[in-house]
C-alpha cells in the first residue's frame, strides 16, 4: 500500500512540481524518477504482482531516516503507522474517484450532481431542488451514499425514455385556449420558486403558451419533514385549484400576478409572499386579485370552502406522488414536451 499511496501523493503534487521545475530542473528530474517507480509498482499491483521492495523501502527510509539516528526504537511503530496512513490514503483516493464518477453520472441523468440535496450542486441546472433530509450520523450517510448509486442506475433508462404527457394523471390548470392542433406540454412549478418565475416569463416572451396546450401543475415543494420549502406556496396552490374549479382561467390570473407583477413600492409579489406576508396576508392578496378579475363575493366564499376541502388535498398529494416517484424529479421547474423531460430554467431559445 505504501507504493500506491506514494503514487497518489506524487500524482497530486505533480502540478506544483511542474511549475517549480521550470526554474529548478533537478527537482523535476527527481520527481519524475520517483513517479516512474511509483507507477511501476502500481501497475504491478493492478496485475496482481508484487511491487519492488526497493521502492517501498526507499519511501519508508526517506521518511524515517532522521528518526533512525535519534530514536531507533520508534522505527517499528512509525513504520506501522506509515502503513496505516498509506491504506487510508488509498481508501480516500478510491472514495474520491467513485464520488466524482457518481456526481458526474447524477448530473447527466438527474440534472444535479447531488442526488439527495440537488440545491447544493452548483454545477446542475438552475432549479429549485426537491431536497431530502440530511443524514444525522455516519451510518445513515454511508447508507445514503449507496442508495444514491441505486437511484442513479435506476434513472439511466429514463434518460433515453420518450415522455408522453398523457401517461401521467396530473391534476392541472390550463392556460390558453386548448386546440387539437397544438401538442400538449406539462409545466410543473412552485409559486415560490424564483427559477419557475423566470421560466414563466421566458415562456410568455417566446409564445410558449400559444404554441402548446400547456397544462400547468402547481406544486408546493416539501422536504422530508413535510415542511414547505416556501412558506406560502401551499396556500397559493390550494387557491389555484379552487379558483380553477369555479372558473377556468382564474388560476392563471393568480400565478400571472405572482410571477410578473410588483406592488406600488416596486417589490415583486413573489418576494413579498415568500419573505414578508403571513398566510392570512397572502389569502387577502389572492382574494383581492379574484375580486379584480370580476368574481363576486359568493363565488369567493365558495372558493374558500374548496381551498380546505379534502379533495384539494388529495389533488396535491397525487401530484406529489407523480412528480417525486414516477417522474423522479429532483427539482423544478420540470417541463414535459416533445417527448422529453426538461428540468430547470426554461430559456426563450429552447
Amino acid at each position: 500500500m505504501v507504493c500506491i499511496a506514494a503514487f497518489i501523493i506524487l500524482a497530486v503534487i505533480g502540478v506544483f512540481v511542474a511549475a517549480i521545475s521550470i526554474f529548478k530542473p533537478k527537482i523535476g528530474k527527481a520527481y519524475l524518477k520517483a513517479l516512474k517507480k511509483a507507477w511501476g509498482c502500481l501497475w504491478k499491483k493492478v496485475r496482481l504482482q508484487k511491487c519492488e521492495t526497493g521502492f517501498k523501502d526507499d519511501v519508508k527510509n526517506t521518511l524515517l531516516s532522521r528518526v533512525i539516528i535519534k530514536h531507533p526504537k520508534w522505527v517499528k511503530p512509525l513504520s506501522i503507522i506509515i502503513e496505516i496512513i498509506s491504506v487510508l490514503i488509498v481508501i480516500i483516493a478510491i472514495w474520491a474517484i467513485l464520488t466524482a464518477i457518481k456526481s458526474l453520472l447524477a448530473l447527466w441523468v438527474l440534472g444535479s450532481c447531488n442526488v439527495t440535496q440537488p440545491s447544493a450542486c452548483s454545477m446542475g441546472a438552475e432549479m429549485c431542488g426537491i431536497d431530502e433530509e440530511e443524514p444525522s450520523n455516519i451510518f445513515e450517510a454511508t447508507g445514503r451514499w449507496f442508495t444514491e448509486w441505486g437511484e442513479i442506475f435506476e434513472a439511466i433508462p429514463d434518460k433515453f425514455k420518450t415522455y408522453n404527457p398523457e401517461d401521467y394523471s396530473f391534476n392541472y390548470v390550463t392556460t390558453t385556449e386548448q386546440s387539437l392542433e397544438k401538442p400538449i406540454a406539462v409545466d410543473i412549478f412552485d409559486p415560490g420558486c424564483s427559477v419557475c418565475m423566470f421560466s414563466y416569463r421566458n415562456q410568455k416572451e417566446a409564445g410558449f403558451f400559444d404554441n402548446y396546450n400547456v397544462r400547468l401543475v402547481p406544486f408546493a415543494i416539501q422536504g422530508a419533514d413535510n415542511t414547505y420549502k416556501f412558506k406560502n406556496s401551499e396556500i397559493v396552490v390550494r387557491y389555484m385549484f379552487a379558483a380553477e374549479q369555479i372558473e377556468p382561467g382564474l388560476a392563471l390570473t393568480i400565478i400571472d400576478h405572482i410571477f410578473t407583477e410588483k406592488d406600488e413600492d416596486g417589490a415583486s409579489y413573489q418576494t413579498l409572499i415568500n419573505d414578508y406576508y403571513s398566510k392570512d396576508e397572502t389569502i387577502k392578496l389572492i382574494e383581492k386579485w379574484l375580486k379584480e378579475a370580476g368574481l363576486k363575493k359568493e363565488k369567493i366564499t365558495e372558493i374558500r370552502q374548496i381551498v380546505d376541502d379534502t379533495e384539494t388535498t388529495a389533488k396535491m398529494e397525487q401530484n406529489r406522488d407523480i412528480i417525486e416517484n414516477q417522474l423522479k424529479a429532483k427539482g423544478i421547474p420540470t417541463i414535459i414536451l416533445d417527448g422529453k423531460k426538461h428540468t430547470g430554467l426554461w430559456k426563450a431559445a429552447e
